[in-house]
């Protein structure tokens, strides 16, 4: 799912402060910090709690950041390594723990997927943009995972991808904004089942009918995202892993599109060893050999130690980034999630987002404790392979800083360095960003020719990312507003 709750940007009055700033300076500081607190960017977090009955199978959250920038900038020449499939062997680990458990730590007693061809189609008041993507994303499935899906009516396996009123879906379910539900054919369908054994995806003996809900309205992006991951979820697996860097099935929310490990996950669950029905223990004898077919490339799959996410490290991350505690009791679970993770020798995602999150969390009463959070987050994803994206958001809120900071050069250093990562992920919203930032950074130096450029190349990459022309100006305002103060500094 991907829960609506997003809370407001915390001020960052002493993040970068020195002990022996002069008062001038330091006054100077707190504006452009007061400028910065009200430059929103969307980064990913999972973040409210989930309204009863269970919803699964969802998007997580989007959350907002700010990011204080260090002095100097951190390994601008350091890529991050770039993903690859795992072995077989901890891809059979992870399929496994995909396959045979829920997002809210449920068991699954059996193996279940859709058998025979399935169709994917739209209802509702579906945008152009979503038949578009529809259309890109079974082409994805039918080529890279070798599935009989299509977008044309009539198979008796089905998968309704269903826009709903925003208001109706907030009403219904306050902290999703878009989720699959199993053997339910609309909205109505799902509003008299809801709660039922019929939802309930440990219930099912083999998947034959699915519905996708999807507000509207919803930007070109956010329409997108959503049909990945749920229909994608409605296929496959239901569950979402934390430790995971490189997929679409993580409530970090980074990634956006199926990625090559969403991929070889729908391969493998489509073999034909496998079949719906199946238990525990017979998926697990027939994986190595289905692994083998499908990821020729990974090695004999061999028995390797599950590293499941304690419930108490998920609960620490629900009520961290949730609207039901205060925001001392927030930061305690954050920080609580951060011990959870040095007591468990994570240096993985978990890691990494715990972190994230208490460092958002402490901005407001501890500043410097926030930027530690955040290096230490960032310092993770940058050595994390596949955590590229992750990457490219902190380096994008720091480009933000250094551009209020009148740090034109170092923004723009910034900015390069998240350009691939964040291409390769399909982020337009991210992207057209980035631009905005080099575009006033170059304004900042004094070279028109780049900062046209600039501007021209953000262009192709915003109407998609927010969804208007009033929403590109407005964040295109924010940007500006960060530049002007950094030119005062200056």
């Amino acid at each position: 799912m991907r829960d609506i709750c997003l809370p407001s940007a915390a001020g960052f009055a002493a993040a970068t402060a020195k002990p022996a700033r002069p008062r001038h300076a330091a006054k100077r500081s707190g504006r452009i910090l007061s400028v910065l607190s009200g430059f929103v960017i969307a980064s990913s977090l999972s973040a409210c709690m989930q309204s009863e009955p269970e919803v699964t199978a969802a998007r997580a959250s989007t959350a907002t950041i700010d990011l204080p920038l260090a002095d100097p900038v951190p390994g601008l020449s350091a890529p991050v390594p770039r993903a690859a499939l795992p072995d077989n062997t901890h891809l059979g680990r992870d399929f496994m723990e995909l396959s045979f458990y829920l997002e809210s730590g449920r068991a699954l007693p059996r193996f279940t997927r859709f058998e025979g061809p399935v169709s994917i189609t739209l209802s509702g008041n579906a945008p152009p943009v979503a038949r578009t993507e529809l259309s890109r994303l079974v082409s994805r499935l039918q080529r890279e995972a070798g599935l009989n899906v299509t977008t044309q009516p009539g198979n008796t396996n089905t998968i309704n991808v269903q826009f709903v009123p925003k208001a109706k879906m907030r009403h219904a379910v306050p902290n999703v904004a878009c989720f699959v539900a199993p053997n339910v054919t609309d909205w109505a369908d799902y509003r008299a089942s809801r709660g039922t054994a019929r939802t309930d995806w440990a219930q099912l003996t083999q998947r034959q009918h699915a519905t996708v809900f999807i507000p509207e309205p919803a930007t070109p992006q956010e329409i997108r995202d959503c049909l990945h991951e749920e229909i994608s979820q409605g296929l496959g697996p239901v569950n979402d892993l934390y430790r995971l860097p490189d997929t679409v099935w993580n409530d970090d929310n980074f990634h956006t599109v199926l990625t090559r490990f969403d991929i070889a996950v729908l391969r493998a669950t489509y073999d034909p060893a496998l079949h719906s029905g199946m238990s525990r223990p017979e998926v697990l004898a027939a994986l190595p050999g289905v692994l083998a077919r499908t990821n020729p490339r990974g090695g004999q799959m061999r028995g390797l130690r599950d590293d499941p996410t304690p419930r108490s490290y998920v609960k620490a991350i629900t009520r961290a980034l949730g609207a039901s505690s205060s925001e001392r009791g927030r930061r305690a679970a954050a920080t609580q999630a951060t011990q959870i993770a040095a007591a468990q020798g994570w240096t993985d995602s978990r890691a990494a987002f715990a972190w994230f999150a208490l460092g958002r969390l402490s901005l407001k009463t501890d500043p410097q404790a926030a930027l530690r959070a955040f290096m230490k987050a960032g310092a993770i994803y940058r050595r994390t392979p596949g955590a590229g994206i992750q990457a490219a958001h902190v380096d994008m809120q720091m480009a933000a800083f250094a551009l209020a900071s009148g740090r034109a050069q170092d923004a723009i250093q910034l900015v390069n360095r998240s350009l691939s990562p964040a291409i390769s992920g399909e982020n337009a919203a991210l992207m057209a960003t980035l631009y905005m930032i080099r575009a006033e950074g170059y304004d900042q130096l004094g070279n028109a020719a780049q900062s046209n450029q600039a501007r021209l190349d953000m262009a192709q990459w915003a109407r998609y990312g927010f969804g208007s022309d009033a929403a590109v100006k407005r964040r295109a305002s924010e940007v500006a507003a960060l530049a002007d103060a950094g030119a005062r500094v200056n």
